[in-house]
């Protein structure tokens, strides 16, 4: 089953960082989220990636061809320009990156690496910003039990905004948010048939719109729910807070 990431937006509200490099770039611990978002998906068994590429797309290209070449020791023959690896390092990834157009929406990237999608089988999808310890193969199996076009994994929000328990029009507390809160998010995290892709037209379209309304008012959109670990990097606020977990040993997502 291939893994779809949506990797081509400007991440404006990170323009610290993204100003000089695409957002999937921007790092934690060292490596991009980009490579933590594909670790979690690895490590589940699902190790082929289809890359939807906008934004400063070249610096992922350039980032996946050279990734071997960071990694190890090697040896470069000036004559022959052979170069030999000295460790097999790296990982064995299948990893096909896509050019979708600089300004195009979520779901005309979506619909426009649809020749690289075997149109049989479900795929799997999710942004290149958001991390979490998401049991993909228990969606994937959600998914395929009831049998429906599309799953979204939800979530309850991250407690970046306390919650006001009111009585009335009375405050009676202020907490955290947790996780029997009724509300759920879009977390990504998809297991789609590709027939969804019908349900978008043209680059302009936002998947997170219109096709998920329709599939929605149609019962094709289930939800999976994860009451566990998870973070998007919207801001350097949350890219910072990632840093902190993964520097301290207490990173949720680094299930490999």
């Amino acid at each position: 089953m291939k893994v779809v990431l949506l990797a081509g937006g400007f991440g404006t509200r990170l323009s610290e960082e993204t100003v000089l490099r695409p957002k999937p770039l921007v790092e934690i611990g060292g490596r991009p989220i980009l490579w933590h978002i594909m670790k979690i998906y690895a490590a589940h068994g699902f190790d082929e990636f289809i890359l939807c590429l906008g934004y400063k797309g070249h610096e992922i290209k350039q980032y996946f061809y050279h990734n071997r070449l960071d990694d190890c020791d090697i040896t470069i023959d000036l004559a022959s320009r052979d170069i030999t690896y000295h460790e097999d390092v790296g990982d064995p990834w299948k990893v096909t990156m896509v050019e979708t157009g600089l300004h195009s929406m979520t779901g005309g990237r979506l619909q426009a690496v649809r020749p690289y999608l075997d149109p049989e089988a479900p795929f799997l999808m999710s942004y290149g910003d958001g991390v979490g310890d998401v049991d993909i193969r228990a969606s994937v199996a959600f998914h395929q039990q009831h049998g429906k076009l599309a799953t979204v994994t939800a979530v309850t929000p991250p407690g970046r905004f306390g919650v006001l328990d009111i009585e009335g029009q009375n405050v009676r507390g202020f907490r955290e948010k947790i996780a029997g809160d009724q509300y759920k998010i879009n977390a990504g995290f998809f297991v789609l048939s590709p027939r969804v892709l019908d349900y978008i037209d043209g680059p302009d379209c936002v998947w997170e719109q219109d096709p998920m309304r329709r599939l929605a008012a149609q019962g094709q959109l289930m939800a999976y729910e994860h009451n566990g670990f998870w973070q998007p990097m919207d801001t350097l606020r949350d890219r910072n807070a990632l840093e902190e977990l993964y520097a301290t040993g207490e990173a949720p997502w680094r299930i490999w």
